[in-house]
């Protein structure tokens, strides 16, 4: 599911890359928000305030929101780059640099929260960079066919998609619009599912930002996953032409 980009992606390509990620940015989403009362994975509504803060003259108050608001910008730019940067490197999967990236972020954060008090408004920047980095990555993979941070995008297209399996269409066009929803319930579903499962980590189990180590866990299962089936695959190719001889 990383490595395959561009024409060879598939939709169970996506479905995968779609789950791990959602899920992952769901638990992400749960967790800065109820450590900080703020959002940690979109930047929408710190926008709002930002525009807010300017529009009464209260700049010290609006750099916090501009802050969080360049932090995923910086996230999604650092990741575009080394993916640009290190392409040619046909040795080389380059989506795992930014998926790493964000692995280490999260790691770094869930670890220090146990052994010094961090600045909530540095914590928010370094969570909205890790979304950024990961917006961006699944972005460029996708070919804009899927995005896991957020969901006001995913209901408008999902809303757009559903209108039009009413209007006859060709049977080739019901496929691919079928394949699309189920791609977007399928991101919606497990960002819901990681939202339950690290508000009950949080809050339940006592965990706090311990939570965000356990979503660290999960990309790097999905990295594991995703290497292993690769050379799972490239041993059968190779196994099966000599069986047939």
């Amino acid at each position: 599911m990383f490595k395959h980009q561009g024409n060879s992606r598939t939709l169970q390509h996506n479905l995968r890359i779609a789950t791990f990620l959602s899920f992952v940015a769901g638990v992400v989403n749960v967790s800065g928000f109820l450590a900080f009362k703020q959002l940690t994975t979109n930047v929408t509504g710190h926008f709002a305030l930002f525009i807010n803060d300017v529009s009464e003259f209260n700049f010290w108050k609006g750099l916090v929101y501009f802050l969080y608001i360049f932090s995923f910008l910086f996230g999604s730019f650092l990741s575009s780059f080394l993916i640009e940067k290190f392409k040619g490197n046909k040795q080389l999967n380059v989506y795992v640099l930014p998926t790493v990236i964000e692995c280490l972020v999260l790691l770094v954060i869930g670890v220090l929260s146990n052994i010094i008090v961090m600045s909530a408004d540095l914590v928010v920047c370094l969570l909205l960079f890790a979304m950024g980095v990961q917006n961006s990555f699944v972005t460029k993979i996708s070919n804009a066919v899927v995005r896991t941070t957020h969901l006001t995008g995913l209901f408008t297209d999902l809303g757009i998609d559903l209108s039009h399996l009413l209007f006859p269409k060709s049977q080739h066009q019901k496929q691919r619009r079928k394949a699309d929803i189920k791609l977007r319930i399928y991101i919606i579903a497990f960002f819901f599912a990681g939202g339950l499962v690290g508000g009950f980590m949080y809050s339940s189990l006592n965990w706090e930002l311990n939570t965000l180590i356990f979503a660290a866990l999960v990309l790097l299962a999905s990295l594991f996953y995703d290497d292993m089936r690769y050379h799972l695959i490239k041993t059968k190719r190779r196994f099966i032409p000599k069986r047939s001889q």
